[in-house]
């Protein structure tokens, strides 16, 4: 779908390698989400964290960027996506530098909040800009290819990037890898990407209380969703779910009363829209509340070392590079419904393999399961965010490129909180169906809630009791991740029926005639993805 009346401009090499440059951002901010996944146990040596400042460690960044991605999406369309790029950039590289030699949890908790304000500034931008650039939908599906491969290429290289420096560098590498980037960062983008902004007359003034809604739904239903995977759904994550749903509602009726909304209500009465946004958030709930499943079980069952469990993880996002690049071909013949559906049936066999796995070491089984999620949802998110990109109109891209981020940490969240619910359940049931024998009841006790705290009491006992508890307490987990696997293949075979039945209306992008720009896009796009 194309809102331009004309011809649309075709993108030269300037594009094409401006949008090189735009990966840079989106691969580290990415990045930063799971780059704790293999450095949490060295910071926690290092700083020695409470219980509830080790979490807050990990989320705040996530928190802070999904709470202000709508907000910052509306900022950058108002004074310059390219310029809030270039501010967002400082901040995050910043927040890398400080929480690189934070002495103290406060100090990085406080250091990870920063970073997720730069991150929310990054991510929109960088989708927006690529909207802007590449007017011509076939090669615009072919740059979204790109930047889609970018945001899954830098989830997964996180848990790698970090294993790999730890064993190293000190703790402070994951967060110092950041600057370097964006000094490249701020050098390149003033040369190679145009700026873009809504006129004048087009902008209106920025609505603050809008702002606060977005903030305050989303931060507190995102936190009701981790902290019920974490603590269970017990009354005060209920009722902030409730307060933000509550504000999402007010926030959406909101934007029918002004005259320059945060959100266009159009939006939301265009049925492609908003089944392309379900999907998205579909798409987001299978890649990240299965992802920790798989590093938990390399380290804790296969008891793999940092290096090796993040070695044996670069092959997913290798395969995903080599076949994200023809779904853009298939797609100018092929109506996206049915490339899409195909994706999510890939990831669901993908966790059927899942389900195979055993406390034995059998690597061709955990990366092939993982293969099949990675290669299936990265089909789905290159085709998904090309659809919610194309149903604005490109002056509005930035809020809409933001919508659909916060669509994805919303899902997210909930993938965390279901399928690690459904894990959690599924471990203390059998931990007490298969009591270790001769362990101590305490502890046993405090070894029923999770694989990592039995691997902590397992420390402190004598070596026959330690191996009763860690057999027990593997096989547990391994089995929590065979439910988790099964209740993902259904989410992932469930919305495949949900495309089919709602997004096959809409027609493929038939292949442009030849033009002078082909072959530098062919170049610049393989050799971005590679």
């Amino acid at each position: 779908m194309t809102h331009a009346t004309q011809t649309p401009r075709l993108a030269g090499r300037r594009e094409w390698i401006g949008l090189a440059v735009l990966v840079l951002p989106l691969l580290l901010v990415s990045m930063d989400m799971t780059v704790l996944y293999f450095a949490i146990p060295s910071i926690s040596s290092a700083l020695a964290p409470s219980g509830t400042e080790q979490l807050w460690i990990i989320d705040m960044y996530g928190f802070v960027l999904a709470g202000l991605l709508i907000t910052m999406g509306n900022i950058g369309d108002r004074i310059g996506r390219r310029k809030l790029l270039l501010i967002g950039s400082v901040i995050f590289g910043l927040a890398s530098v400080a929480a690189a030699f934070a002495s103290d949890p406060t100090t990085l908790i406080v250091a990870r909040a920063i970073q997720g304000v730069g991150g929310a500034t990054l991510m929109p931008s960088t989708l927006a800009l690529v909207r802007n650039m590449f007017e011509d939908e076939k090669q615009r599906r072919s740059a979204i290819a790109v930047w889609s491969t970018g945001l899954s290429v830098g989830a997964a290289l996180g848990p790698i990037v970090s294993g790999v420096l730890l064993q190293f560098f000190p703790w402070g590498s994951v967060f110092l890898i950041n600057a370097p980037v964006m000094v490249l960062l701020l050098i390149l983008v003033p040369t190679l990407v145009p700026e873009y902004r809504l006129p004048k007359g087009q902008a209106g003034r920025f609505d603050f209380a809008s702002g606060l809604l977005s903030l305050a739904g989303v931060l507190s239903v995102i936190w009701a969703l981790k902290e019920a995977a974490v603590n269970g759904f017990s009354t005060l994550p209920a009722v902030a779910l409730v307060v933000g749903v509550a504000l999402g509602y007010v926030f959406v009726r909101r934007q029918k009363t002004l005259q320059h909304p945060m959100i266009d209500p159009q939006l939301f009465r265009n049925r492609d829209f908003g089944a392309s946004m379900t999907v998205s958030i579909a798409c987001a709930f299978c890649l990240i509340g299965f992802g920790i499943f798989t590093t938990q079980y390399m380290m804790e069952v296969l008891r793999m070392s940092t290096l090796e469990a993040a070695l044996w993880t670069m092959a997913s996002p290798v395969v995903v590079t080599l076949v994200v690049p023809f779904v853009t071909i298939v797609a100018r013949t092929v109506r996206p419904a049915y490339i899409i559906a195909t994706g999510f049936l890939v990831a669901a066999v993908g966790f059927v393999v899942m389900t195979q796995l055993g406390v034995e070491r059998n690597l061709f089984t955990v990366m092939g399961g993982a293969i099949g999620i990675g290669m299936g949802i990265a089909i789905v998110l290159t085709c998904i965010t090309d659809l919610v990109v194309a149903a604005a109109p490109k002056e509005r891209a930035g809020a809409a490129s933001a919508l659909l981020e916060t669509g994805q940490e919303l899902g997210g969240a909930l993938g965390i909180a279901i399928l690690g619910s459904v894990g959690a359940a599924v471990y203390g049931s059998y931990f007490d169906a298969h009591t270790p024998i001769n362990v101590p009841a305490a502890a046993v006790e405090a070894s029923n809630q999770t694989l990592a705290t039995a691997s902590t009491v397992a420390h402190g006992l004598p070596q026959a009791q330690a191996d009763s508890l860690l057999t027990v307490a593997r096989e547990a987990f391994t089995s929590s991740l065979h439910y988790s696997a099964i209740a993902g293949g259904v989410v992932a075979v469930g919305a495949a029926i949900f495309t089919i039945a709602l997004l096959r209306r809409i027609k493929p992008t038939p292949p442009a005639p030849k033009d002078e720009n082909k072959t530098e896009e062919t170049k610049v796009l393989h050799s971005t993805v590679a």
